[in-house]
């Protein structure tokens, strides 16, 4: 998987006919900067509002997700946000004439040909990953449904499907790396089966339902002028079936395509929560209200995991600033400089490392016997990242120098001795106006916080 976030590098436009709706619409999709997520804009409506992907604007599940935020309201969205998934893209703008994405052909494939086409872009920031560290489960009685999410250091899913159907039969499908959703799972259509249709007609759904945009699954046997019903409703001249089998005996791309459907709507869904995932999700027979439900249970353990808000640092990933690069920002050197890398960085945070250890210069004298790392060089270290976001504002950190106005509010919590690894977090307070910045310093060792305090800085021209 991507370590570092991703946007498109132009913006690129569909169009088509929605499932539900059936209103025509174009969708383009936009760059984004780092952290904005994914947004949906409805261009024609007054104002223009913008519409979060975010569970917790879900408003309705009516065979399909439904979001809505600030008056617009977005229909189906699940196709679209298993394809910006399953091309690892975390940030990206998309503007909408219409109620709802275009059906297409009912699966995620258009979408990730023209996200293929726009091309992926490298963002200077890490990906928020949420890591399921314990286990996280959701069972629905009523629909037999359960969901799990497992610790995995991956992105891996399983879904098993049975409707007791003769056609169907239970399936299951499984991906196992995300680089093998456009080739195995993006292509699998929607489906529903017979029974169903005349439901949904009558609930003012699939207005826009096709046989060349959905799988319908015959599971009894049907009579000639329900065929001549069936074959008005899709405006077509005519329908046939086999006995039991698919409506207008459409070829199934996959055996489980259903199945690998079901699991395309899983990924979708649970994008809502978010936050890219590090887990393993098991779902039985799952549908969008369960798939809404568990994502919402996720996002209450993000926001429960954030309030502790210690950085995750993996010291597995590559630096997102390595040495080389912070030697050419800061103008710091032995025996002051006191950071060994990046491991974040974006428009409004920073998260560095200062690995301490025995050879550091002033173990000589602070406290021989008993090496304790002193706090006022806590305080450097910490301002030495703050000096990394601060500097990352202007396009030639090299050409400026960043002072320290002051420091407020310093406590230390804990002692940091040799061995230590400390890990530095700064996020601004507010945004730098007139190269003058305020922050937020913590250092950790573990999950224990050992400092912590406010900082204002000025960035100043080396030749001014």
């Amino acid at each position: 998987m991507h370590t570092n976030q991703h946007t498109i590098k132009e913006p690129v436009t569909l169009s088509g006919v929605g499932l539900h709706t059936g209103v025509e619409a174009h969708m383009t999709f936009l760059p984004a900067e780092p952290n904005h997520g994914i947004k949906f804009q409805r261009v024609d409506l007054e104002g223009q509002p913008i519409v979060d992907a975010d569970v917790d604007n879900v408003v309705d599940l009516s065979r399909g997700t439904t979001i809505e935020q600030n008056g617009a309201r977005i229909n189906t969205v699940e196709h679209t946000m298993a394809a910006l998934v399953g091309c690892q893209i975390d940030n990206v703008l998309i503007q909408l004439d219409g109620p709802e994405p275009p059906i297409m052909d009912g699966s995620s494939a258009p979408f990730v040909d023209i996200l293929n086409q726009a091309g992926s872009q490298e963002q200077n920031a890490a990906r928020n990953f949420f890591e399921i560290n314990e286990s996280i489960f959701y069972r629905d009685d009523s629909r037999d449904v359960e969901i799990a999410a497992l610790p995995l250091d991956d992105y891996r899913l399983t879904v098993m499907i049975d409707y007791k159907s003769p056609v169907l039969g239970s399936q299951h499908a499984s991906l196992n790396d995300i680089t093998q959703f456009q080739k195995e799972i993006a292509s699998c259509r929607t489906f529903c089966f017979l029974h169903e249709l005349e439901m949904l007609h009558k609930n003012n759904l699939i207005k826009g339902g096709d046989l060349n945009n959905a799988i319908v699954v015959v599971d009894r046997v049907v009579e000639d002028n329900e065929l001549d019903s069936l074959a008005e409703l899709f405006n077509k001249p005519k329908v046939e079936v086999k006995k039991e089998g698919i409506l207008n005996n459409v070829e199934l791309r996959y055996r489980n395509e259903p199945a690998r459907h079901k699991l395309l709507d899983v990924m979708g869904d649970l994008a809502l929560a978010g936050r890219p995932l590090k887990a393993q999700i098991l779902a039985a027979r799952p549908g969008h209200a369960a798939n809404v439900a568990f994502a919402k249970k996720l996002k209450k353990a993000m926001l429960a995991s954030e309030k502790n808000d210690i950085p995750k640092y993996d010291p597995n990933l590559p630096p997102v600033v390595d040495i080389d690069k912070i030697l050419n920002i800061l103008p710091h050197r032995f025996p002051f400089l006191l950071i060994d890398k990046i491991f974040h960085l974006d428009d409004v945070s920073v998260a560095g490392v200062k690995n301490v250890t025995m050879n550091e210069q002033y173990f000589q004298g602070h406290f021989p016997g008993n090496p304790v790392m002193p706090g006022v060089l806590q305080v450097e270290a910490i301002v030495q990242v703050g000096g990394i976001l601060v500097l990352n504002t202007v396009p030639d950190p090299e050409n400026y120098w960043t002072y320290f106005l002051a420091i407020e509010n310093f406590r230390f919590r804990r002692m940091v001795k040799p061995g230590d690894t400390l890990v530095i977090k700064c996020d601004l307070l507010a945004p730098i106006k007139r190269g003058i910045a305020k922050m937020r310093g913590r250092a950790f060792v573990g999950k224990n916080l050992v400092a912590e305090g406010i900082m204002t800085a000025s960035i100043v021209r080396k030749d001014s």
